[in-house]
């Protein structure tokens, strides 16, 4: 029963804090307060609900009062009972919590002795292992627990960034450049954006010409008249007029001199400009009315500050462009220009 008190506490514990985050930032000695108060009283929850004899059995004297209490107890268990892995893996996050490196480190070696082929646990174990060495930097056994993870998923993000990193350290930036393309075609558009970056950098170190500039989003297999448009803001207008941060930009394709109704839209953040999009079926807000049955469209872009497609007062719209389908190029929309 102990070593389930401890390591339920502990779950407790981590969940809890993940939830607790933003305070721990604020406060440390409050958040934590509150992790431990919740950490019982679910512990508590259990013992008086989650076990039928719980009515009749006596109090359990090995509660843990505190975290570090928690982690005392779970770590004497795990000696009474080494063959834990689970035990091990949270004991390791709870040493993580506590900013006690080495011992995460040393934890989390003995988790993965016990289950050698779990690439999330073999790359958690080796960020350990960055994490507690003084200089962080990756080792000859990182690397190898990094290798290892690559061979059981091939497409363990975490693995592959981490064995850039490595390369990098190691002075071999053409092959952390190797190592990190492909994580370009796995991750969203942010964070590709930035990974580019640093791709970049290791090709320049490596005597490297820079990758090709990202191509726009393709259209949806099928969809015909296709529209690639970018969308910028004005950089007079910008420096002038103080936009709203949460404002919202819709791209719009209408039929010419008809309803005012799109036959494609998106929708996208002011923070996203400059961009690049592609309008295509996909788009159509009505499925009687595709961009591809049609000849010639009209396409804007509309700053909101209400968040709304239909014009508000307060709204701007970039100057229409009349655009005949197919379109030979790209249709360049400016926001704000005279």
């Amino acid at each position: 029963m102990a070593v389930f008190v401890a390591i339920s506490v502990l779950l407790a514990v981590v969940v809890f804090a993940t939830v607790l985050w933003p305070l721990w930032r604020e406060s440390r000695g409050i958040a934590l307060g509150a992790v431990l108060a919740l950490s019982l009283a679910a512990l508590a929850a259990y013992q008086l609900v989650g076990t039928p004899a719980a009515i009749d059995a006596p109090a359990v004297a090995a509660t843990p009062r505190s975290m570090d209490e928690a982690v005392v107890q779970l770590k004497a268990e795990l000696e009474r009972h080494p063959e834990r892995a689970d035990g091990w893996q949270l004991l390791a996050r709870s040493y993580e919590m506590l900013d006690r490196r080495p011992e995460a480190r040393d934890a989390y070696a003995r988790a993965v002795k016990l289950t050698p082929d779990d690439p999330d646990l073999l790359v958690q174990a080796a960020q350990a292992r960055l994490f507690a060495d003084p200089g962080k930097k990756i080792d000859a056994e990182a690397v190898a627990m990094l290798r290892r993870a690559l061979e059981l998923q091939p497409q363990q993000q975490r693995a592959r960034w981490f064995l850039g990193v490595w390369q990098r350290q190691e002075g071999r930036p053409a092959e952390a450049a190797e190592t990190w393309e492909p994580l370009l075609a796995q991750v969203d558009a942010a964070t590709a954006n930035t990974l580019r970056v640093q791709v970049d950098a290791a090709r320049k170190d490596a005597g490297l010409p820079p990758l090709p500039a990202a191509q726009p989003p393709a259209a949806s297999a099928g969809s015909a008249n296709a529209l690639t448009v970018k969308v910028s803001l004005d950089p007079d207008f910008a420096s002038r007029v103080r936009l709203r941060g949460d404002a919202s930009v819709f791209v719009i394709a209408r039929i010419p001199d008809g309803p005012p109704m799109p036959v494609a839209a998106e929708k996208h953040a002011l923070q996203d400009l400059p961009m690049t999009i592609t309008l295509d079926d996909a788009d159509s807000p009505m499925p009687t009315q595709k961009l591809s049955a049609l000849k010639e469209v009209e396409v804007f872009a509309r700053l909101s500050n209400s968040g709304e497609a239909m014009r508000q007062e307060g709204d701007l719209d970039s100057k229409p462009v009349r655009v005949k389908l197919p379109a030979t190029g790209a249709v360049e929309l400016v926001i704000g220009a005279k």
